[in-house]
Order: C-alpha cells, then sequence, then structure tokens
C-alpha cells in the first residue's frame, strides 16, 4: 500500500491510529463502575497542559489499524465500546461506529468536542476544553458534561459551558489528577451549593487498573 493510498483510509476512517485498546472498569461520570472495552485512538492538538496520555498527540506513532480489525476485537471482550482518544472526532468515526452497531454493541465517545462529530453513539461524554470549544453540534447531543477542575477559574468555565449544553445533559465537576486534594474541597462545596452538579473522580486511578 502506497502512502498516499493509506492516508486515502485514514481520511474515510477505514484505518484509524490506534494507540491502545484494553477491557477494564470505567472509572468516570455516569458510567463509572461498567466493564467496557476501551479504545484509543492517537491525534490531538487541543493540547492540555495536565492531559495524562500526552503520548496520545502524535498521530503519526501510532499504526494505522483497520477499523474491522478493531471491531472485531473489541466485540469479543465486551458490548460497551468506548472510543476516547486523544481526540477521537479529529477522524471520522462513522465506519467505526457503524461496524460496531452492526455486531449490537454500545458506543461511548469521550471527547471534547472540538471537531465535526461523526459516528452513532449511544452515549457522549463531553469534556470541554479552553483552548478549543466544541461544535453546537455536540453541545445539543451531549449525554454528559465533564468539566475538569484545576483551578477557580475552571469553575466559571463550567458553568459557561452548562449554560451551552441540552437540557437533559447530566453535569460532572471532576478534579485533575495531580490537583485533587487541593480542589476536592472546593468541588464537594460547589455541588452542595449548586446541586444540578454531581462529583466525578477517577476511580481508575483509586482502583489501580487502566
Amino acid at each position: 500500500m502506497t502512502r498516499r493510498e493509506r492516508q486515502e483510509l485514514i481520511d474515510k476512517g477505514l484505518l484509524l491510529p490506534l494507540m491502545e485498546e484494553f477491557y477494564t472498569i470505567q472509572g468516570e461520570g455516569f458510567h463509572k463502575g461498567t466493564a467496557a472495552y476501551f479504545v484509543r485512538i492517537g491525534g490531538c492538538d487541543v493540547g492540555c497542559h495536565w492531559c495524562d496520555v500526552k503520548e496520545s498527540w502524535l498521530a503519526e506513532l501510532h499504526p494505522p489499524t483497520a477499523t474491522e480489525k478493531i471491531v472485531e476485537n473489541a466485540v469479543s471482550f465486551s458490548d460497551t465500546i468506548i472510543v476516547t482518544g486523544g481526540e477521537p472526532l479529529t477522524w471520522d468515526m462513522g465506519p467505526l461506529t457503524a461496524q460496531l452497531k452492526a455486531k449490537g454493541v454500545q458506543t461511548h465517545i469521550e471527547t471534547s468536542g472540538a471537531y465535526r462529530l461523526t459516528g452513532e453513539w449511544d452515549w457522549i461524554c463531553l469534556s470541554p476544553k479552553k483552548m478549543k470549544l466544541p461544535t453546537e453540534e455536540v453541545y445539543e447531543k451531549a449525554h454528559e458534561l465533564k468539566c475538569i477542575i484545576y483551578n477557580n477559574d475552571d469553575f466559571k468555565f463550567a458553568e459557561e459551558q452548562a449554560a451551552k449544553v441540552n437540557g437533559n445533559c447530566i453535569l460532572y465537576l471532576q478534579p485533575e489528577w495531580s490537583k485533587r486534594d487541593k480542589v476536592m474541597p472546593k468541588i464537594v462545596d460547589y455541588v452542595m451549593a449548586n446541586p444540578k452538579w454531581k462529583v466525578s473522580l477517577q476511580t481508575h486511578k483509586y482502583l489501580n487498573i487502566p
């Protein structure tokens, strides 16, 4: 396969830069505690300084992998498939989710929403970033808004984002892991004063699992 042919398949979403895939317990948000198969797609230019998977940023570091192979592996482990990154919406998610839905599984995505929404999703976890705000379509379709709290300014950003999502979207505040001891008391107080919000924790890190 030539480089051009490979790039054409990548552009069509038939090949995706697969960083890693693994079966574990969802540790965050609404579905925490649920067994799920994670598919981590490489490539992200949002550039969060506190990102805990910076190795996912450069798509070139991760092998272009056929969506058929990704699907085959995923459905052999679980009927809940979570696509994360990186920023998966950098790529066309249509072919991947079409094949997953044909297998009868649930499709979830974890995204900053910074790019056009592609694919068919049963659950959209929107985690917006200040550097590149979500598209209007993602705001409208998100099932869950997860705002990361690193400092006091993030509470204001969270409220700005909450004002843009649909009325059925569940609202979460989650401490940035390295600042959890400092910001958690503030999050607890904030949620108690503003009970439309819920607390999300990275429970998989407490469980010492992927």
